[in-house]
């Protein structure tokens, strides 16, 4: 795995040096993805883990419970309001810089989300979250989007860390343009000779970046505890998105020199847990 453990003085001074910088981008280009270690505060994973297990249960009593692919995978935004909302997770420095690096000054986040595997599910097919710019590239284009996920307890294969396709955003032969967003067996089988997939294993505390073109599967919790999972995406101005609803109180918290927001700045807290859909059930 593609791994970055931060020295004191790069913590002490909330920046990455050069060489750690180079190689975090240099991971992102080649592989499609990167792991931060231990960057998170674990007191706020463990607040995040509390409220997304109690608000776990409303989501899956839902009718129309937001299930991705298949009922083994459901998602589930985190509450985007204080006392929820922590710099070590929203406005991470060593990310941000990655993302300044990749994509250019001062992307935005543009999703506040999250997933939670659920035990006894089943595996999602592979897919892209979007594919390349425009089909019948030669050459893919530099990275667009970046997803940001935060696990909130240790993953594994046992608890289903996602599977990762590393190389697969470079690939142009695939294209939503082309059909649905499942990458079809022959795709499948050509990677798997060149570069095989594995299972992301991640403590709490850590980070994980990746380029929202890289193919990668949601995978069966075998354990008897939920999987929940945060996910953010970094993108330019230009990448249209759809907005976060964030509580105008806490708009100040937002406000910082290498990160805008796509906001919709609401007067009450929102209410986040009904708005998801289900997303391709059957198919």
């Amino acid at each position: 795995m593609n791994t970055l453990s931060l020295s004191e003085h790069e913590w002490s001074d909330k920046q990455l040096t050069p060489q750690t910088l180079e190689s975090a981008v240099r991971f992102l280009w080649d592989d499609g993805y990167v792991v931060l270690k231990n960057v998170v505060s674990l007191s706020h994973i463990d607040i995040l883990k509390k409220r997304t297990l109690e608000d776990l249960e409303t989501i899956l009593a839902r009718p129309d419970a937001p299930f991705n692919f298949n009922t083994g995978n459901v998602q589930q935004d985190p509450p985007p309001f204080a006392p929820f909302l922590f710099e070590d997770v929203l406005l991470n420095p060593f990310v941000i810089q990655i993302s300044n690096a990749v994509l250019g000054p001062r992307p935005l986040l543009g999703m506040y989300s999250g997933n939670t595997a659920l035990p006894g599910g089943n595996r999602q097919p592979v897919h892209p979250d979007t594919s390349q710019l425009w089909p019948d590239l030669q050459h893919p284009t530099p990275a667009f989007v970046l997803v940001i996920n935060i696990p909130l307890v240790d993953v594994d294969a046992r608890n289903g860390g996602t599977e990762f396709w590393p190389g697969t955003h470079h690939d142009t032969s695939f294209s939503f343009h082309q059909g649905a967003p499942r990458v079809e067996e022959k795709h499948l089988a050509q990677w798997r000779t060149k570069r095989p997939p594995f299972q992301v294993e991640l403590s709490r505390g850590d980070i994980v970046m990746r380029d929202i073109r890289m193919w990668h599967a949601g995978m069966p919790n075998q354990t008897e505890e939920p999987r929940p999972m945060i996910a953010m995406t970094h993108a330019p101005a230009w990448w249209a998105s759809g907005e976060v609803a964030f509580a105008r109180q806490d708009q100040e918290f937002f406000c910082h020199p290498d990160l805008g927001v796509r906001a919709r700045w609401v007067e009450a807290n929102t209410d986040y847990l009904h708005h998801n859909v289900a997303y391709d059930l059957q198919r």
